[in-house]
C-alpha cells in the first residue's frame, strides 16, 4: 500500500493520519519565526474556546505570504482532494498558540450536528506542528472513530477513554475529518507549542475566515494558480467573499 493509500484508509477507518516530516527543518524555523512575529502584533492572547485558552491568530494568509506555502503542499493536497472533492476551499489558516498553563479544550467536533455527514467528510482539518508534539506541551487530542458517531461531541455523562495524542517531531501534519471529536491538551511545560491550523471545506460551504478580507495586492502575482483556486481569488483580491464563485 502506497504512503497516499494508507493515509486515506486511516482517515476512513480512524477520522485522521499523521505524516512525519512533510516540513524541511528550515521551513519549520521560518514559519515558526513569522509566527511568533505576526503573534506579536495580532495575536489575541485572552482568546478561550471550549474550556481551552491559547494565542490566537487569525487569517494568517493576510499577515504574511510565508504561510502560503502550506495552502497547496504537494504532500498534503492531494489526500484532502481525495476527501473533499478538488473543488474544496480553504476555509481558513490560523494559529492557537498554546502556553505554559493553558489548559485542555473539550471534545468538540468542528462540524455542526446538523451538517454531520459519517459517509463523507464536509470539512478536514490540519495541523502543521511547528514544535516537537507531545502530551506535556499540549499536543491535540482525538477519539479515533467518532467522525462516524453521529454526535458533534460527547453526549452528557458520557466517559471518553480511548484518545489519540499524537508524539510527534516539529515538521509533522497531522489532517483529520472535522468531525472527530478533537481538543488542544494542556500545556505542562514551560515553553509555547507553535502549530498552524488549516480547515478546508467542500466548496458549498463559505470561508471560516476570509483571504480576500486585508490580503495585500502585491502578494497576489505571487500565487500560484492553485492557491488562487483554494482561496478563490481567480478574479482577483477584490472579489469578496468569493468562496461561492467555485473555479470560475
Amino acid at each position: 500500500m502506497s504512503p497516499f493509500d494508507q493515509a486515506v484508509a486511516e482517515i476512513d477507518t480512524f477520522g485522521f493520519t499523521l505524516l512525519p516530516g512533510v516540513l524541511t527543518a528550515s521551513q519549520v524555523r521560518t514559519l515558526r519565526a513569522a509566527l511568533i512575529r505576526v503573534a506579536a502584533a495580532h495575536g489575541e492572547a485572552g482568546y478561550e474556546n471550549r474550556g481551552g485558552t491559547s494565542l490566537l491568530v487569525r487569517n494568517l494568509p493576510t499577515l504574511d505570504p510565508v504561510f502560503l506555502q502550506i495552502v497547496d503542499h504537494p504532500v498534503v493536497l492531494p489526500i484532502l482532494e481525495q476527501m473533499l472533492d478538488k473543488t474544496l476551499v480553504l476555509g481558513s489558516l490560523s494559529s492557537r498558540i498554546v502556553r505554559p498553563g493553558d489548559g485542555f479544550q473539550d471534545f468538540h467536533s468542528d462540524i455542526p450536528q446538523h451538517m454531520l455527514n459519517p459517509v463523507s467528510p464536509v470539512m478536514m482539518n490540519t495541523i502543521w506542528m511547528l514544535d516537537d508534539f507531545d502530551a506535556e506541551i499540549g499536543g491535540t487530542r482525538i477519539v479515533p472513530g467518532s467522525h462516524k458517531s453521529g454526535w458533534a461531541g460527547p453526549p452528557e455523562g458520557m466517559e471518553v477513554p480511548h484518545v489519540y495524542q499524537p508524539e510527534a517531531s516539529s515538521g509533522s501534519v497531522l489532517i483529520f475529518n472535522g468531525q472527530c471529536w478533537h481538543g488542544g491538551g494542556a500545556n505542562t511545560t514551560d515553553r509555547n507549542r507553535h502549530a498552524l491550523f488549516g480547515h478546508y471545506r467542500k466548496s458549498m460551504l463559505l470561508f471560516q475566515l476570509d483571504p480576500h478580507d486585508g490580503f495585500r495586492d502585491e502578494w497576489f502575482e505571487g500565487l500560484s494558480p492553485r492557491q488562487k483556486q483554494l482561496m478563490r481569488m481567480q478574479k482577483g483580491v477584490g472579489a469578496r467573499h468569493a468562496a461561492d464563485d467555485h473555479l470560475i
